[in-house]
């Protein structure tokens, strides 16, 4: 017998209000995207927190790393999620490291002398990793979310590593028309640094007021990088040095402000239509796609 979804009441009347936005010539779309889902248990919470706001909302997982399965229990709970691979070349956690799902066997040009993937793009294309493995790897990462019994909706990509040259480019494109899968920023996104390194006292504010500026103009992309300040997230060093300090701070922060009342009653303007890679799909086609400028 076929399983019914129950919704928690306060989620089925959220879904309902944002339902209620429509495609009006004069609307601003706004994307959301949250990624790095299944990288930790503290990032898992997050996204739940999100999720239970009932807004359409992308959320792009993590296959290789060890919290993908929790990921995967959780997405599956709600249908205002449009989920897509998080396309992972890069481990750039000094305490917290993983690998292919291919295996280093399979794939040894991607990985260290443990067999884990290196922290940086620099470093895995200094290794001279092979194209061939690089495709097998990401296709890997696909068919596991798929048999993971995933909807994959769109692929975007890890800290930009498997977009660094034209050839890998191509290999995610390649795999994208096979899997008929979107890819972001490949329709009309136009990014949008919702606060990412702003202060942590001042995100929602700084996030509030992005909102408020906008013009039209293209879908607007706002990308998330949630969490909690747990123990487990504050331990995690960042073996780059781009990073904000204070990661699991930061990160609390970007979540604090986008679930928060003012920024959640901001998106219910008339101004404003909430879309998710989904209803993109939907509504443009996969053929409307094209590849950025730039990225």
């Amino acid at each position: 017998m076929k399983k019914s979804i129950v919704l928690p009441v306060f989620l089925f009347f959220s879904l309902i209000t944002f339902s209620q936005k429509d495609n009006s010539p004069g609307k601003i779309p706004i994307l959301i995207r949250c990624d790095d889902i299944g990288m930790c248990h503290s990032v898992n919470r997050a996204a739940k927190e999100v999720l239970e706001t009932g807004m359409p909302v992308s959320m792009s997982v993590m296959v290789p790393c060890p919290w993908f399965s929790e990921a995967v229990e959780l997405l599956k709970k709600y249908p205002n999620v449009s989920i897509g691979i998080h396309l992972t070349l890069n481990s750039e956690w000094k305490q917290y490291r993983w690998g292919p799902v291919s295996g280093s066997p399979v794939v040894p040009t991607l990985v260290d002398s443990l067999g884990n993937f290196f922290p940086s793009r620099s470093k895995l294309f200094g290794n001279n990793p092979k194209l061939s493995e690089i495709e097998t790897e990401l296709r890997a990462q696909i068919e596991i979310a798929q048999r993971a019994g995933l909807k994959i909706d769109y692929l975007d990509y890890h800290m930009g590593a498997a977009v660094q040259t034209l050839e890998t480019r191509a290999i995610v494109e390649k795999l994208a028309a096979e899997y008929k899968l979107a890819i972001s920023r490949y329709y009309d996104e136009v990014d949008v640094e919702g606060g990412y390194f702003a202060p942590v006292a001042n995100k929602r504010d700084t996030l509030m007021a992005k909102l408020q500026t906008l013009k039209p103009g293209g879908t607007k992309l706002f990308v998330f990088h949630i969490g909690l300040d747990t123990p487990e997230m504050s331990a995690m060093e960042d073996l780059n040095p781009t990073g904000p300090k204070d990661m699991s701070k930061h990160r609390q922060a970007e979540l604090k402000a986008l679930v928060s009342h003012e920024f959640q009653q901001l998106l219910h303007d008339p101004r404003y239509r909430l879309v998710n890679y989904r209803m993109l799909n939907d509504e443009k086609g996969l053929g409307a796609m094209k590849r950025p400028a730039t990225d």
